[in-house]
């Protein structure tokens, strides 16, 4: 099988769990194959968004970040369980382990997605073969579908394994990525987005082969050096290794600090929270990941120390949202004790891609006061036509600048504090 390898360049695997959340449950609950499945928060009280759903859900129409009520009305039996990410975190680590028997070069860089380096792997078979039977076998063994995409660097391997869902398998190229890459919207490049493909608009940057070929001049201009390296991924350039020592693993991220002198003026100890909560979220920034746990820690002035915190079901990185969940914490664990030291800590540390919406959480309660009208305009349209409520507009001829109604809210109920 040597001859089906490259004798001086790489062939590695993108291994992308399907549907990964909602894959997990039916894993543990075979009852739910088959059926439309959502995961989301609160679904006794129909608040909160779809985090991911089951295959059958999305034949339906239902789509991730869909308000739970709007999914609800387009599938009246559609089944939806809570995140369980104690769950979810112990599938991942077994699949990862599983990869793990081919070769040691297995980087995972999300709770449901990694690469691995499979150039020296000839003696198991060739590429596509090692392909099928890592796609067969996580299903007959952990019951967990997944795409794979075959390339000779990471970033065609992401591309790769994104094109054919669920239980794809895609072989691509470099000879492939005039035909096959070139033609898309640029927006649906691996590491661009709609916010990067709004900025290269005005210099006629819309699709993946208008990038490979644009100036780098006007690149760097726009994007800096990310304007460079996303040329070159369009090109099909991509010399990242395959680093097992970058594993991604639960970790936190945190700080603490002690204070000059033990203290109960609260104005002072929230001042001290809001910092800390700043660096957090800098940490989190930098290493482009977002928290789903928040912790709080207080030391008192005789060593007595608590750590309260909060599971969310809808992850955070925004200096305002994890001082805002501090802040809760603090008011309601704080005894009224001299404090001697305070942290911050976020946990169960996902990438910034892997997330699926990064949400203001703090608007749940005001959306949720809102449900009885959600429910009223429901069954006012079922009545008289969908066309009997209209988004409103903005009266030029109005003093006020009043905006129209708004019904895209997106919430998610928060998990219970642990």
């Amino acid at each position: 099988m040597k001859q089906m390898y490259p004798k001086n360049g790489r062939v590695i695997l993108h291994v992308d769990m399907n549907s990964f959340y909602a894959s997990v449950e039916v894993a543990y609950d075979p009852t739910l194959k088959g059926k439309p499945l959502a995961i989301a928060g609160n679904p006794e009280e129909r608040r909160g968004i779809v985090v991911t759903c089951s295959y059958e859900a999305r034949a339906l129409g239902i789509k991730t970040t869909m308000p739970l009520w709007e999914a609800k009305r387009l599938c009246p039996y559609l089944i939806v369980k809570t995140p369980n990410f104690d769950r979810y975190r112990k599938a991942s680590l077994a699949m990862f382990d599983y990869l793990r028997t081919y070769t040691h070069f297995v980087q995972p860089v999300s709770i449901d997605e990694g690469y691995i380096d499979i150039s020296d792997c000839y003696l198991l078979g060739s590429p596509l073969e090692i392909a099928k039977k890592i796609q067969r076998e996580l299903v007959e063994q952990l019951k967990l579908p997944c795409s794979i995409g075959i390339a000779p660097n990471k970033f065609l391997a992401k591309m790769a394994s994104d094109m054919k869902k669920p239980l794809g398998i895609t072989i691509l190229r470099k000879r492939d990525i005039e035909k096959v890459l070139w033609p898309l919207p640029v927006a649906e490049m691996h590491g661009v987005g709609a916010k990067t493909a709004e900025k290269l608009n005005p210099i006629n940057v819309l699709t993946m082969g208008d990038l490979a070929k644009a100036d780098m001049i006007q690149l760097k201009a726009l994007l800096g050096i990310n304007g460079e390296r996303l040329k070159q991924r369009a090109n099909g350039m991509d010399d990242r290794a395959v680093d097992p020592d970058a594993i991604f693993e639960f970790k936190s991220i945190g700080n603490s600090t002690t204070l000059p002198a033990d203290s109960t003026d609260e104005q002072e100890i929230l001042k001290i929270l809001q910092r800390l909560s700043d660096s957090v979220s800098n940490r989190l920034k930098k290493k482009e990941s977002l928290a789903l746990t928040v912790q709080l820690t207080i030391r008192y002035h005789d060593r007595r120390t608590i750590t309260r915190s909060k599971k969310l079901g809808n992850p955070v990185v925004e200096s305002k949202d994890i001082f805002e969940l501090i802040q809760g914490l603090w008011k309601k664990h704080w005894n009224e004790d001299p404090v001697r030291l305070l942290g911050i800590t976020t946990q169960d540390i996902i990438e910034k891609t892997a997330a699926y919406k990064q949400l203001d959480l703090f608007s749940y309660e005001e959306d949720a006061k809102k449900e009885p009208l959600y429910q009223t305009i429901e069954r006012l349209k079922i009545k008289f036509g969908q066309d009997v409520i209209k988004r409103g507009i903005p009266s030029t001829l109005k003093e006020s600048n009043t905006s129209g109604t708004s019904f895209d809210k997106d919430f998610l109920q928060s998990k219970d504090e642990s």
